[in-house]
């Protein structure tokens, strides 16, 4: 099992500096995403794709609130570098779900979804350490002590 000693944070400086702006990104578009559940999409009754997919997503009742509420939550997260790594995991499924919004429907925001990603990418890397153990084998839980017996954790 990985001790939180071996535990590091590669490029730090650089993780740094991404961490406090993608909280940053994920409070306002959090902020913003729950003022939209709660008054509406500004798309009017526009003709393209965007707008007709937000429409629908406004039709059906999407619980756009409760995602906002998780981006800000998880944006608030990356502010301590306790929760940092957690919070790099929990605003994946978002930085995934942009990249293929602005891909495949919003082109417009490509200058804004492209860094989105890149920077969850960019903090999963560089907090790799804390994520191994998810990717480990099973552990032995038992630990031997200095007479050969053994000690349950």
């Amino acid at each position: 099992m990985t001790s939180l000693k071996t535990r590091s944070v590669r490029l730090p400086r650089l993780a740094l500096v991404v961490r406090l702006l993608f909280a940053l990104f994920l409070i306002g578009t959090g902020i913003m995403t729950m003022g939209f559940a709660v008054n509406g999409y500004p798309v009017g009754n526009s003709s393209d794709d965007v707008g007709q997919f937000m429409l629908a997503l406004q039709g059906t009742g999407y619980l756009i609130f409760w995602v906002g509420f998780f981006k800000t939550v998880a944006g608030g997260l990356m502010f301590f570098s306790r929760t940092a790594p957690l919070a790099v995991l929990m605003s994946l499924p978002y930085a995934f779900n942009i990249l293929l919004y602005v891909t495949f429907f919003a082109h417009q925001y490509l200058a804004i979804g492209l860094p989105g990603f890149a920077a969850c990418a960019l903090l999963i890397y560089c907090y790799f350490d804390w994520y191994r153990p998810i990717f480990a084998g099973p552990t032995d839980t038992s630990i031997r002590d200095s007479r050969g017996g053994e000690n349950a954790l």
